[in-house]
């Protein structure tokens, strides 16, 4: 039995994939991690959290599986992105990681525009702009305000990269994920020295750098012995969260969309071309399909706002018809269905930890706006849902404008679990969204890429091919949709009235 293993490295947990070589998914597991927030706006967590995890993910899912260690003959990696992993010259972790979700480097980020010659100068050398959440910024607060940190480090790894390095010894990244660091020329595909040298950063500090299905080490004897694999299984570049996500989407062509619903919001766009937003709104960078790239922008707090409701707002959800405890999601749902549209002018705004896209706004906050006597509790919840949805249709709006085809738009995550979520989608969205067979995200994806690696597939699109397919395809509502176009509206209206009052709550 020749299996795949597919690992990913996300914020509250990692997650590991077997598939097999015709891509039907065998088994998964699943390790918890915690994140650390030692002041407001700091997000940061233990490396060495990410490796126990795998380790325990890993036999975990070989178990599930009833697989031994030779039937795997290939790994793909994808991780949570931008994270930063400050390393010594014996490897030693010197800091906890600051993640992507980490709003402390305002003053770096507008220290890095100056540097390049202004914010459109700087879209032009790495196709985005400085935003708090990218790894430039980060290496830049560690320099500015732990200098002894800094003197010490010789290298600076991304989470996928720094698991890579204790499973392998070797130090690599591959492009997807490193366009994400505000380092790379995503044009070229290479790391943007010349931007470097202005930011007086030492090149070597970042890793060699290989695309998403490329062989980058093979298993070392402690790195097989953790996961309770075989010594010398080759292990792929893998991909940035996003990118691997996308492959196990199928979106690795133009027209297909993703809308990925979990603690934060993406929407991912494949691109033949390289094509730049030129306020910076959403992200350029390269995909995890060799020589092309992909457009995606990412809201902060998506199903992480629904998730605060649930855990701060809500009761002990019970089946009133069944008299027992169920899914508090599809009870919260459920409710939510018996509200009209729009919630009589209910609105959601969900900035709970900032935002990135399409309001690069670190002081932005969260708000129920238009509550009157009416707003029972199936309107709050489902203005909330609203909310969350009209932030992911803030990117496909952007996307339209720059040129990138939207024809139909794939879900996962949390909000594609949901029948009346998919369908609030598609009717706020007015587009076609679609289940595929296998929505098993970014872990999917690395196990495909993997496949590649081994020549299981001659390329990430004939991998997708062979694997995916719609399973569902679901219209919009004609009606509703027009409908939800005038709440849209307004809704894009409440962040310009409010912007400046954020930053002086900010200030508070």
């Amino acid at each position: 039995m020749a299996l795949l293993l597919g690992i990913d490295i996300g914020t509250s947990g990692t997650k590991t994939l077997l598939c097999n070589t015709r891509g039907s998914v065998v088994a998964t597991a699943t390790a918890p991690h915690s994140i650390s927030t030692p002041k407001p706006g700091w997000s940061e967590q233990n490396p060495a959290m990410w490796w126990a995890a795998v380790g325990k993910a890993t036999k975990a899912v070989l178990r599930e599986a009833g697989a031994k260690k030779e039937d795997v003959i290939g790994i793909g990696l994808s991780g949570q992105m931008h994270g930063s992993v400050f390393l010594d010259h014996e490897d030693t972790v010197l800091r906890p990681a600051l993640l992507w979700n980490d709003q402390r480097t305002a003053k770096q980020c507008d220290d890095i525009e100056k540097a390049a010659g202004g914010r459109r100068k700087l879209i032009n050398m790495v196709g985005n702009p400085a935003l708090t959440g990218f790894t430039a910024p980060k290496i830049l607060w560690v320099r500015d305000n732990e200098p002894a940190i800094f003197k010490k480090t010789k290298r600076v790894l991304l989470p996928k990269d720094y698991v890579r390095l204790c499973m392998t010894g070797e130090y690599a990244t591959e492009v997807s994920d490193a366009s994400g660091t505000l380092l790379l020329d995503v044009k070229k595909r290479a790391w943007n020295k010349t931007l470097m040298k202005k930011l007086k950063l030492d090149p070597e500090l970042m890793p060699p750098c290989y695309e998403s299905h490329e062989v980058t080490g093979h298993l070392h004897a402690k790195g097989a012995r953790h996961l309770g694999l075989a010594e010398g299984t080759p292990v792929v570049g893998g991909g940035g969260d996003q990118a691997c996500g996308a492959v196990g989407n199928g979106v690795v062509k133009s027209g297909i969309v993703s809308a990925t619903l979990g603690t934060s919001g993406v929407v991912f766009a494949h691109a033949s071309e390289p094509a730049y937003d030129p306020e910076g709104r959403v992200h350029t960078m390269c995909s995890a399909v060799k020589g092309q790239w992909c457009v995606f922008g990412c809201m902060l707090s998506a199903g992480g706002s629904f998730q605060w409701f649930k855990n701060e707002l809500g009761q002990p959800e019970v089946d009133d018809a069944a008299k027992r405890k169920s899914d508090p999601y599809d009870l919260l749902t459920r409710k939510a269905s018996h509200s009209p549209a729009g919630c009589e002018g209910l609105f959601f705004l969900p900035y709970l930890t900032g935002e990135r896209c399409p309001y690069p706004d670190p002081d932005a906050r969260g708000a129920f706006i238009g509550l009157t006597a009416r707003s029972d509790r199936g309107a709050v919840i489902r203005s909330v849902l609203e909310g969350v949805t009209f932030g992911m249709k803030d990117q496909l709006v952007i996307f339209e404008e720059m040129g990138v085809k939207v024809s139909k738009v794939r879900l996962s995550g949390g909000g594609a679990k949901s029948g009346f979520w998919r369908q609030l989608q598609a009717d706020i969205y007015d587009k076609q969204v679609a289940l595929i067979n296998a929505d098993e995200g970014p872990a999917y994806g690395a196990a495909l890429l993997a496949g590649v690696g081994v020549k299981t597939w001659p390329s990430v699109p004939a991998a997708c091919r062979a694997a995916i397919r719609d399973v569902q395809v679901i219209k919009p509502n004609r009606t509703t949709a027009k409908e939800y176009a005038r709440y849209h509206a307004q809704f894009q209206r409440l962040y310009a009235a409010l912007k400046g009052e954020y930053k002086a709550i900010a200030e508070l």
